[in-house]
């Protein structure tokens, strides 16, 4: 089955952030979907907490997400850090409903992603 001209810059979209070419702010999206559905926002703040610059790349989502994807994002690093010290039953709780809310809405990251896609030649 051939592939439509966007499902192939779609494909080319991961293929150069795969190899770091992707700019601001769609590399730090790609990632924080990418983490999250892997294993949830617990996953992305711990990956990228350890292999990059977590607060820049948070400032990066905060200034493209939808404000419901943003709040959510905030409330799930407030829950995060709770659980970095301690384990709590409510903190974990809260980041399983981010999951959700997340994946509830995840076709509005796929729409910014589509529209950078497009872009690609």
């Amino acid at each position: 089955m051939e592939l439509n001209k966007e499902q192939l810059q779609w494909n080319k979209m991961w293929d150069l952030w795969v190899e770091g070419k992707i700019e601001s702010p769609y590399a730090e999206i790609m990632t924080y979907q990418s983490e999250v559905n892997n294993g949830g926002h617990d996953q992305y703040f711990l990956n990228v907490e350890n292999t990059g610059n977590l607060t820049k790349e948070m400032s990066a989502l905060e200034n493209i997400l939808p404000p419901k994807l943003v709040n959510n994002l905030q409330k799930a690093y407030a829950a995060y850090l709770v659980l970095e010290e301690r384990e709590d039953e409510k903190a974990e709780e809260i980041l399983e409903k981010c999951d959700d809310v997340f994946y509830e809405n995840e076709e509005e990251i796929n729409r910014l992603l589509k529209e950078f896609a497009s872009k690609i030649k």
